[in-house]
């Protein structure tokens, strides 16, 4: 995607959740860097500090985490119009505990943690939708770790696919079985269910 096409983008995103007036999304937008990740290509590795919160217009990462025998655990998915980060390492400067691939070829705007206090005071529209922002992602967030705890294979599955619509064609199922918490193998169980 075009730099600029990438900017109408989420600036469409933007407008539909804040009201946010040209001038400002005009400053704003000089804070954004552009990136293209191919396939497989890391946008962030555990261990490193993440340094930017990135907003997808085009291609699809994943968050996911290593356990001690080096088995992934998938956390997220970040189609087109989704913003993903390691927020913990981002917040603290801590090394993260995350890392970020992309699952195909990927149109970015970083945005660098180190420009975020500006633009709040800048720009109090911004920090309202980041807020907001976090606060849908904490809901989420809850609600997974209940469906966890309380659904069957069978709803989580039905769960991502209301969350994710379109993903399951896009991306290797070991990789929503990692991110669902089951096997490949119960995962084409539940998908032959349905």
């Amino acid at each position: 995607m075009e730099f600029l096409a990438a900017h109408h983008f989420l600036r469409a995103h933007l407008q539909a959740r804040v009201p946010l007036p040209n001038a400002d999304f005009a400053i704003f937008q000089r804070y954004l860097r552009p990136q293209i990740l191919r396939k497989r290509q890391h946008l962030l590795l555990a261990g490193e500090p993440c340094t930017h919160l990135a907003f997808v217009t085009q291609g699809c990462l994943r968050s996911y985490s290593l356990n001690g025998q080096g088995h992934e655990h998938t956390l997220q998915f970040a189609p087109e119009d989704w913003w993903v980060s390691d927020i913990y390492s981002l917040l603290t400067q801590q090394p993260s505990t995350l890392s970020i691939d992309a699952l195909e070829d990927t149109h970015l705007l970083l945005l660098a943690q180190a420009d975020l206090e500006t633009i709040y005071a800048q720009f109090p529209i911004f920090e309202r939708y980041f807020r907001l922002l976090m606060q849908s992602r904490y809901v989420a967030l809850q609600e997974r770790v209940n469906a966890s705890l309380s659904q069957t294979a069978s709803e989580k599955y039905q769960h991502f696919l209301r969350k994710y619509p379109g993903i399951a064609q896009r991306v290797p199922q070991h990789f929503i079985a990692s991110y669902l918490g089951i096997t490949p193998e119960s995962l084409s169980r539940v998908r032959r269910q349905l």
